[in-house]
């Protein structure tokens, strides 16, 4: 894949050995620019540094709308978005708290909300473009514990849908790739080493390595996915087949 020339926003890319780390790590060897988002600016540079150049890093609060229309004025236009941040909140319905469940909403959807209305018609402007949302196998498989964060990810694939519908015209193309159990070092914080024992729940008996859903979601953004947009690309060692 040949990224040469593109500049790349990939929220939640702050951290070491997470999805967005992964995501970047390829776009930069494809030769993109790549920004990267995270609230840590130690961790942050962490990454830079690890990628050795091509990238750089913008401490955001996604919670804050402010603060995500701050980002989109900074980066300017862009060729790709990666949707990529989440906030997790595990808990069930009876026992959610309130403050959690509006912060999960602020960072998995409103979040990429404003992004995208301020970057696409950026985008379009410039002749077009590619937004990758990342979804869940939680957006349709019922999860314990996971109400809230499969509601999230549920909205981000409507929201794909309607998306490429609405910016067809200017040449955006918008797509979701859905992934399975991933061991990233978020999930495993939150989870446990074993991720709960979700990776024992797919057909293939593993979660996946944050690379092999980074490669995935560089083709769907690169020029080889050119006739896709709409779509939602499982990439969950078959849970979606069972």
């Amino acid at each position: 894949m040949d990224f040469a020339g593109k500049t790349a926003l990939v929220t939640g890319s702050g951290a070491i050995g997470g999805l967005g780390h992964a995501i970047a790590k390829i776009f930069v060897g494809c030769g993109a620019t790549v920004i990267l988002t995270g609230v840590d600016r130690a961790r942050g540079a962490e990454v830079v540094a690890d990628l050795g150049g091509g990238a750089r890093f913008v401490r955001v609060d996604l919670s804050s709308v402010d603060e995500v229309r701050r980002l989109a004025d900074e980066v300017g236009p862009v060729d790709i978005l990666v949707n990529n941040a989440v906030a997790y909140t595990l808990a069930s319905t009876v026992g959610q708290d309130l403050d959690e469940y509006d912060g999960a909403f602020a960072v998995n959807v409103r979040a990429p909300f404003v992004l995208t209305a301020m970057l696409a018609p950026k985008m379009a402007a410039n002749g077009g473009g590619s937004i990758v949302n990342i979804s869940s196998t939680a957006a349709a498989k019922a999860e314990p514990g996971m109400t809230v964060y499969s509601a999230t990810k549920a909205a981000m694939e409507a929201l794909t849908r309607a998306w490429a519908a609405e910016f067809v015209e200017g040449n955006v193309r918008v797509n979701a790739v859905r992934p399975g159990p991933m061991h990233t070092s978020k999930l495993v914080g939150a989870l446990g080493p074993d991720l709960g024992g979700l990776g024992q729940a797919v057909p293939m008996r593993r979660s996946a390595d944050p690379s092999e859903v980074a490669e995935v979601v560089a083709f769907v953004a690169s020029d080889k996915a050119s006739f896709m947009t709409g779509a939602t690309i499982a990439t969950d060692g078959g849970r979606a087949a069972i």
